[in-house]
């Protein structure tokens, strides 16, 4: 390997959003840093099987849904 080409690997603890933690090693901040999670698999839609909202920014849902209506999906 070249030397000094590669970020600095450490170990940094994360908090789930349920207030969990664990360490776990990466090129995030310096070692020992704390990542704080706003969405975590315990509790995002993907992972729980919950029903998430599409947030409608400028309208953009609403335009595709109005401009793919028509397909029957």
């Amino acid at each position: 390997m070249k030397t000094d080409i590669h970020p600095d690997y450490h170990t940094i603890n994360v908090v789930m959003t349920d207030g969990t933690t664990y360490q776990t090693r990466s090129t995030y901040g310096k070692e020992g840093d704390t990542l704080q999670l706003d969405i975590d698999p315990k509790t995002h839609p993907a992972w729980t099987g919950g029903t998430g909202q599409l947030m409608d920014r400028g309208g953009r849902v609403s335009r595709f849904k109005e401009r793919f209506k028509g397909l029957g999906i």
